[in-house]
Formats: C-alpha cells, structure tokens, sequence
C-alpha cells in the first residue's frame, strides 16, 4: 500500500501542471482575503473614507464598520421606517409617528408583521441591516482590540482561508484527481491488475492514499505561504499570527471534504471503468454544497447542506462562525468516506472472475507493461 501511495506522489510530483495548479489556487484565493490582512488600528487622524451607507447588515471592520447595539438598531431602523412610510407610502409625519408609536411595545418580528398591514413588507429586511454602522476612529479601535483580547488575529483569518481554500481546492481536487485512476481502469491494465499478487484492500487504500496526500501537500504549501503572508502583512500592528490556526482549521473544514472527493473518484471509477464520469458528478456536488437557502426568518444566507464537501464562513471578520452543526457533518463525511471505500473494495473483489476470463486475450507483452505495475 505505502508504495502505491509513493508511486502516485512521485506522478503528481513530476507533472508540472500540478505546481502550476497550486499557484493559481494561490493567486486565486488572494483577492479573497487580502481585505482582511489590512485591518489595522487606525493612527491619531485616521479615517477610513468610502461611500458606503451608514448602515450594513454585513459591514465589515477593514470598511470601518462595528456592530451596532440592540437598542440603537431599533432606533436606527424606527428612523428608517418613518422616512418610508413618508416617502414611499405617503404617509403623514403624524400617521408616521403613529404607526410607529403602536409598534414600540412588540419585539422586532411582531412589529414587522404588524407593518404588512400598511403594505409595507420589507421592514424586517431594513432591520436586519442595521446590524452594523460605520463607526468613529476610536471605535473602530476599541472594537478591534477587544476581539483580539478574546482571539489572536490568526483565529479569524484562518476561518476566512480555510472558507476560500476549501472552495478553491474542491474544484481543484475535482480535476486534479480525474487522472488518478485513469491509467488503472484501461481494459487490459484493469484485467491484468486482478492477477497480481495484491489485496484488493492495499491497491485501493494505496490509490486513495496516494489521491489524499497529493491534496494534503497542496494545503500544506497554502497554509505555510498564507501565515507567513499574515505573519509580514500585520507585523506593523503586533497582531498574534499562529501557524497552528491554520493548521486546524485546514484539518476541520477542509481534509474531511478532500476524503470525500478521493472515495467518490474510487467507486466511480471501479462502477463505470473509468474516472471520468466522476467529474461531473462531484461538480454538481459541490455546486449542492455551495449553494445559500433562506432561515426561518426569511433571511438568506449560507447555513450548510447535509454532507456538503464545502464549509462557508460568510460573515464579518471577527463576528465569523461555522455553520451549524458543522463538526458533526465532517464527522459524518468521514464515516462516509470509509463506507464508500469499503464499497470499492467489495466491487473490485467481485471482479477476478470477469478478469480471469479476459486473461487469455492478454499478451505476455501487455503483462510486462508498465503502465500497471504497482512497485
């Protein structure tokens, strides 16, 4: 098994396009993050210009944004609510204030729903984006020095990399791995493999090793360019950069997707012959795992997908979290993973009888071939 598992590192290695892909999925993920490498304390002065609005439901500090406090968003959004109501729906400033008045004594969602009955049905949409307003120099830095009190700089920003990496590196690992089987699964290399002196168990094991650790170098050479890039890019301001964050978060969020990926590439190719038809498969997968959908309030967002092979952290800089549940669906996609390789070991013990039968129509000369030898 562990030679098999060299002989296809050695492969990826030599191939140049391999290299070539890691530094695309560098290049790419960049733009990504780079925002968040320049949050920085702002110096005596210092002011973060845009033209952004007041107000942003996912305003991000590096844009000069902090949360706003519960009883500030509701007077926020009462002001809002009243320029519409005046505007938009021609109401009085009298009327106005009334209906406002007769929605200050109910929590948010009550008042939104009581707002409907003067035709205006977006009202929990303008709250939900007062969530955060630009905020004054020395809130900014306060905000930030908090966070940092409770994390290190590294806690954050490697939950934003392993969200762009592990989306980069599924759609790499899609194509990446379309080859690994390819070789292996031609008509009289597949017969002829039936008949060496290996266990079905050692040859696939090898296989999907030999695919996994291909995808673990990758991420081993991101994690490393990406904290030293962290660690030089905020030197200036003494934030905390841990290798070790990485580290987890790549384990976490992102190896257990990779499993997946290399279990679907075995079964396919031993179902259908051939790896390629994996490869559309795993792209409507990934496609599935991406994809938003709406809360029980009605907001849309990324939530997570039961058995997705992507993690999303779609929210501000230091306010990231995981989506729910999310350890226990890694958990899930790893038992998953061993489930579909003890399937393609059960499949392609199941085939000797096929391959003995085609043996005959083997050459001696196609018994010598390279292509299929597995030391």
């Amino acid at each position: 098994m562990y030679s098999i598992i060299k002989r296809e590192v050695r492969n990826y290695c030599k191939n140049p396009l391999y290299w070539i892909g890691i530094v695309i999925i560098f290049v790419m993920i960049f733009p990504c993050v780079s925002p968040y490498l320049h949050t920085h304390y702002l110096a005596k002065g210092e002011t973060i210009e845009n033209d952004y609005p007041e107000t942003f439901r996912n305003g991000d500090i590096y844009e000069g944004y902090v949360p706003t406090e519960e009883t500030e968003r509701r007077e926020l959004w009462e002001e809002q609510v009243q320029e519409i109501l005046r505007t938009d729906l021609e109401k009085t400033a009298a009327e106005a204030d009334a209906i406002i008045a007769e929605t200050r004594k109910t929590d948010i969602k009550t008042a939104c729903d009581h707002l409907e009955n003067y035709d205006f049905f977006s009202a929990y949409y303008y709250y939900v984006n007062t969530a955060y307003r630009k905020g004054t120099p020395a809130e900014i830095n306060a905000y930030i020095a908090a966070k940092l009190t409770e994390k290190p700089f590294s806690y954050y920003f490697s939950k934003k990399f392993a969200d762009f990496a592990g989306l980069h590196m599924g759609f790499f690992a899609a194509l990446l791995l379309s080859v690994l089987y390819l070789q292996d699964t031609r008509k009289h290399t597949y017969e002829l493999l039936h008949t060496k002196p290996v266990r079905a168990e050692s040859y696939l094991l090898g296989k999907a090793g030999g695919g996994f650790a291909v995808c673990l170098i990758a991420l081993a050479i991101l994690n490393l360019g990406y904290w030293l890039l962290c660690l030089v890019m905020t030197k200036e301001q003494g934030f905390t950069v841990r290798l070790t964050d990485f580290l987890i978060a790549t384990c976490l969020y992102i190896l257990p997707n990779m499993l997946m990926i290399v279990s679907v590439y075995s079964l396919i190719a031993l179902v259908f012959k051939s790896p390629l038809p994996a490869v559309p498969l795993l792209l409507l997968y990934i496609t599935y795992s991406n994809m938003g959908s709406y809360r029980k309030d009605g907001v849309y967002g990324y939530y997570g997908r039961p058995l997705a092979i992507m993690v999303r952290f779609p929210g501000t800089f230091f306010d990231t979290t995981p989506p729910p549940m999310v350890l226990l669906n890694q958990c899930f996609l790893i038992l998953a993973s061993i489930a579909i390789l003890l399937l393609a070991i059960l499949l392609w013990k199941r085939r000797p009888v096929m391959a003995d039968a085609n043996l005959k129509f083997a050459s001696p000369r196609h018994m010598n071939a390279p292509e299929w030898r597995l030391s």
